[in-house]
């Protein structure tokens, strides 16, 4: 017979089977410290979700989310994710979650996760995925009563400085680029492969030749005069791609509030020197996404880029000094 595990606060609903005890360690092995504390459930609406209330969104993965990391219960451009839930939502169901009940929602997972650990309040990365459990495959159009799950993980390495990324570029334009949606088959059959041949990670390439974003970040370009004089200290400029590509929040706000500009080009591949691009050259390039904020690129395919850049230092910087917006 299976042990459930239930939560204090949590609304009855059955628990899936075989909930682990602990994380497993290195080859296995428990951790060190003895087991570590279960994790909150998943919670649809603010109750513990059955197993099979997630049958939609595992079979069709139509649906939407947004990706947010919390530190002491603040969001770094908490408005522009739930502007994005609200714009997608219109987009796939023709309605929009409410943002207050989000915000509800996600204290309520946070509460949950601080009652199961030792860390008050806790710095996880929360996400917010909005999908209707009766859609029909073969009537898609009934769906029109999306749930909220909120589901929450550790922040990565402990929220640890990001290590330079190489990237492979891969011929890629995601469906609905401008969307936020579930269906990530491409974006992550790309990234495996990139990474199975040795990479960090898959640049999507389109069909023009142009750089365009990678399967879960934007890319961002620092572009200096050609020759000695774009060595000089502030003498580079953010450039992003002029492609099809997700707007993403953490690039947000980097353009509208740390300073890295809002200029667009349509930036090609160059496999034998570094791009010129609006008037420039790129010397280094940098990806953006909630949960990492700004990472370091160190090459693309061949092509080697300077990841201690000090504007993606100044970047990064500003946008950890981002103050938060309270759930």
């Amino acid at each position: 017979m299976t042990e459930t595990h239930r939560v204090p606060g949590v609304p009855d609903g059955p628990t899936p089977p075989d909930v682990p005890t602990h994380s497993e360690g290195p080859e296995g092995a428990p951790p060190p410290d003895g087991p570590a504390p279960l994790p909150p459930p998943a919670l649809l609406d603010g109750r513990a979700v059955e197993p099979e209330e997630l049958r939609a969104l595992a079979l069709t993965g139509y649906g939407h989310f947004t990706t947010l990391r919390v530190e002491d219960g603040r969001v770094r451009g908490l408005d522009l994710h739930l502007e994005r839930l609200t714009r997608d939502g219109r987009a796939l169901f023709g309605v929009a979650p409410d943002p207050g009940r989000v915000r509800e929602l996600l204290r309520r997972s946070l509460g949950l996760f601080a009652a199961a650990s030792a860390e008050e309040p806790p710095t996880v990365t929360a996400r917010v995925t909005v999908f209707d459990p009766a859609l029909d495959i073969v009537r898609p159009e009934a769906a029109d009563r999306p749930a909220v799950l909120v589901t929450l993980r550790p922040v990565p390495d402990g929220g640890a400085t990001p290590s330079p990324l190489r990237l492979r570029t891969v011929r890629c334009v995601r469906e609905l680029p401008e969307i936020k949606h579930t269906a990530l088959l491409g974006a992550l059959r790309r990234r495996r492969e990139a990474r199975r041949e040795g990479w960090d990670d898959a640049l999507f390439v389109d069909a023009a030749g142009l750089i365009a974003e990678g399967p879960t970040w934007n890319i961002g370009l620092c572009v200096a005069e050609s020759g000695p004089a774009g060595d000089r200290p502030g003498a580079a400029r953010v450039v992003w791609p002029r492609a099809a590509a997700l707007p993403g929040v953490t690039a947000a706000l980097l353009r509208e509030r740390c300073g890295a500009g809002s200029g667009h080009a349509h930036v090609p591949v160059r496999r034998d020197a570094l791009p010129e691009i609006a008037g420039g050259t790129v010397r280094a390039a940098f990806v953006t996404n909630a949960t990492v904020g700004v990472r370091p690129v160190a090459a693309v395919d061949d092509l080697e880029l300077d990841p201690a850049h000090p504007l993606i230092t100044e970047l990064a910087e500003r946008y950890r000094a981002l103050p938060g917006d309270p759930l």
